[in-house]
């Protein structure tokens, strides 16, 4: 009668029936099921929390039960409830790869990157070929710094999906920060196929700055902010573009100036961010650092330089200067 009910419609019927099913068999699983169901797609989640939780009590084993409630915990906001019950269900069920995916993703939320790994890691074991574990993987490391171990992720995605073009655009980012712009290079080219074509772009055009072909830069940063307007701003703030970025062709006009750094945080725009974009930022802004660290270097390097070949030339100088007092003195 519950499921007739739900056909047509009668929702409200339904859980009357089903209600009515479970005061008189508190233990029918399929009765507290089909609740469960419909308060969720009502969006009565505390309410479906509930009914899933029966279900895990009548049968101790039901492993997708004990992950739904994680889930409906997850999109009330209770992280940390969420990463509780998950951390119980993979102790139990550790090839459960829902489980993994979400623990994986709570954790990274909470920046417990290091905890995130060995969650990933542990459903290597259950699934070798997964594009999603290995994409993950390679977002973590990233986020811990490690880019070699990010680099080795990434690849593995990518051998697993040739059109993973984000896995590709990281990898040319990595490759950047070690200053291999010519693999670099490959990978920022095969990612123009695909979502990130305008900030592949962008990223070509600092490859080609570095390598002294203006012109291609120019030509690759204007097609850049053609796709996306909003990089030029980005423009104009980068170092790297100071000597061609007279020759942005593109004219943008701004709706809308960019939200103070402040007001982010307050419209909480910040935690909206996937945490696929915010591994992206960290390369960049590594990318920056290492490119700055390495200009600061070359010019400590030229000073050190002139200033030891003027001591050089000083004492070349000193025992002439002395022979001269000496000759004065005798005279």
């Amino acid at each position: 009668m519950a499921k007739f009910l739900v056909l047509l419609g009668d929702n409200k019927g339904a859980k009357t029936v089903l209600i009515k099913m479970i005061t008189k068999y508190p233990e029918s699983y399929k009765g507290h099921k089909m609740l469960a169901k419909i308060y969720e797609k009502e969006g009565g989640m505390r309410k479906a929390i509930d009914e899933y939780v029966k279900l895990v009590d009548i049968k101790g084993n039901d492993y997708k039960s004990y992950f739904k409630i994680a889930d409906l915990l997850n999109e009330l906001g209770q992280k940390n409830e969420a990463i509780q019950i998950l951390e119980n269900l993979m102790k139990n069920k550790p090839d459960s790869y829902d489980g993994s995916i979400l623990l994986g993703e709570l954790l990274c939320e909470q920046e417990r990157f290091k905890e995130a790994e060995r969650v990933y890691q542990e459903a290597l074991k259950y699934r070798p070929t997964d594009f999603d574990l290995y994409y993950n993987l390679g977002i973590t490391y990233t986020m811990l710094s490690e880019f070699q171990m990010a680099k080795e992720m990434y690849e593995k995605a990518a051998d697993i999906n040739h059109k993973a073009y984000g896995a590709h655009y990281s990898l040319g980012q990595i490759a950047f920060i070690q200053g291999d712009l010519d693999v670099a290079e490959k990978y920022f080219e095969h990612s123009l196929y695909g979502e990130l074509e305008s900030k592949a772009y962008y990223q070509l055009a600092k490859i080609y700055v570095q390598k002294g072909e203006k012109d291609i830069a120019i030509n690759f940063l204007n097609k850049a902010i053609e796709i996306e307007p909003e990089l030029l701003e980005l423009a104009n703030k980068e170092k790297v573009f100071e000597k061609i970025r007279e020759h942005i062709t593109v004219s943008v006009k701004m709706e809308n100036e960019a939200p103070e750094e402040d007001e982010l945080e307050e419209e909480g725009l910040k935690k909206t961010l996937s945490l696929e974009k915010r591994a992206r930022a960290y390369l960049e802004s590594t990318n920056v650092l290492v490119r700055d660290i390495s200009e600061n270097t070359l010019k400590l390097k030229t000073e050190k330089k002139v200033d030891e070949i003027i001591q050089n030339q000083l004492q070349k100088e000193e025992p002439k200067d002395q022979e001269n007092q000496k000759e004065l003195g005798s005279g």
